[in-house]
């Protein structure tokens, strides 16, 4: 079951990730990716829940990812539009390495659309070849 909260976090959250691509097509325009930013940040929040993303920005491992992260946030903030995104973008490879093979996967699997799908696979790591 998803909650109310979570409902309103994924709305945040979606409306964050087009704020943050509508401002790089307006030449990173700083007030769209800031307000993209808290958008993006707050439904995430909301989504997992405070503690999960405490621990989730602030594992060991992830420290360095998270700091770029935040860090670029924290520019975008301060109006250095393009070395924030830069940081962010850094940060977010970073940080969800280890879902790229799993949103692939899927990607892959979604349709029956031949070059797509066999590009998805290849960018999973999924050496399944159908004959």
């Amino acid at each position: 079951m998803i909650s109310e909260l979570q409902k309103l976090g994924a709305g945040l959250a979606g409306f964050g990730v087009f704020f943050l691509l509508f401002g790089v097509l307006l030449y990173f325009d700083s007030v769209l990716l800031a307000f993209g930013n808290l958008l993006f940040l707050s439904g995430l929040t909301l989504i997992i829940g405070i503690r999960r993303t405490f621990t989730f920005f602030f594992q060991r491992h992830k420290l360095r990812g998270s700091s770029f992260f935040l860090g670029g946030a924290l520019l975008v903030l301060l109006r250095w539009p393009l070395l924030g995104m830069i940081c962010e973008f850094y940060g977010f490879i970073s940080l969800f390495r280890g879902f790229f093979p799993l949103v692939f996967g899927f990607l892959g699997s979604l349709g029956n659309i031949p070059l797509l799908t066999s590009l998805f696979q290849k960018l999973a790591g999924g050496d399944n070849n159908m004959v």
